[in-house]
């Protein structure tokens, strides 16, 4: 008899312990809203694409990736519309966890309805941009 109540409560002590560490308890999800891309997209109605470069001022691969915005800006005025956002600022921060991004910089292309249709991470050289931007008919 009281080697059952031992173990009856050796069990109740591990079920607890492993309830408390959090294996069993309920997980917040965020879902995540798409109406910030498609408000992106219905701000630029005419752009066939929407380039977000996730990263920041203070980073070295990020600062290499200026020139690129600037070119691509530039290139194809009209067609793509191209966004910024330091994501190591306060303004910032929450587009980078919009975005769920793990590493800067990160690019982020969307569609004409705001539908997120490719991502990379790192520094991403203006010629295999343009062939992500191509996907999307921009000429």
């Amino acid at each position: 008899m009281k080697k059952t109540v031992i173990i009856i409560i050796g069990l109740a002590l591990i079920v607890s312990g492993a309830y408390a560490s959090g294996n069993f308890s309920k997980k917040t999800i965020k879902v995540k809203e798409p109406t910030a891309n498609q408000k992106i997209a219905r701000e630029n109605p005419n752009s066939a694409v929407t380039f977000i470069e996730l990263g920041s001022v203070n980073c070295v691969p990020c600062r290499m990736m200026q020139p690129v915005m600037d070119e691509v800006e530039n290139k194809y005025k009209g067609q793509v519309k191209v966004v910024f956002h330091d994501v190591w600022t306060p303004e910032g921060r929450p587009f980078g966890e919009q975005y769920g991004i793990r590493a800067i910089p990160t690019q982020v292309f969307l569609d004409k309805e705001g539908k997120e249709y490719y991502r990379h991470v790192g520094f991403f050289p203006v010629d295999e941009l343009e062939a992500v931007l191509k996907l999307k008919g921009v000429k």
